[in-house]
């Protein structure tokens, strides 16, 4: 496969999810690097680090303590350095309201989170496989919502 890292960060508060979410990565066959934050605060300290090495995708959830996912996204595309990170929103929630707010507030694509690991494997596998720069230049509602 690609022999470019990929450099992945995930921002959510639930520690079970966290770890699936790791596991699923390690058994993707891609150079990948995971950072791991446990609300949107965090997250946001450590993307305006001086020297940090922007992630080529951040995965976000939603429902987080201290500063959600919707504040980090909007945070993300108000700020310069920022604003051009791809985001995909990881969330268990289905509302229209929330993948309608995320789609207006430039999330890259929206993520429902499976309720079992090998299909958790799968849609990770396959976002991380999508090619970006179309993702990115063609927004649209139709491709927003990630469906496997």
């Amino acid at each position: 496969m690609n022999d470019m890292l990929l450099n992945i960060v995930l921002a959510d508060d639930d520690e079970d999810d966290r770890m699936l979410f790791s596991e699923a990565i390690e058994e993707i066959d891609m150079r990948t690097k995971l950072s791991l934050f446990n609300h949107g605060q965090e997250l946001m300290d450590y993307l305006v680090l001086p020297n940090v090495v922007l992630p080529n995708l951040i995965f976000l959830d939603l429902n987080m303590p201290i500063k959600n996912g919707k504040q980090c996204l909007i945070e993300i595309r108000n700020n310069p350095k920022l604003k051009d990170l791809c985001v995909a929103i990881y969330s268990t929630s289905s509302s229209e309201k929330d993948i309608e707010d995320t789609f207006l507030n430039g999330a890259n694509i929206y993520v429902n989170k499976p309720n079992n690991f090998s299909k958790l494997r799968e849609v990770v596998e396959k976002v991380l496989q999508l090619n970006w720069q179309y993702h990115t230049s063609n927004l649209n509602k139709d491709t927003f919502l990630f469906r496997i």
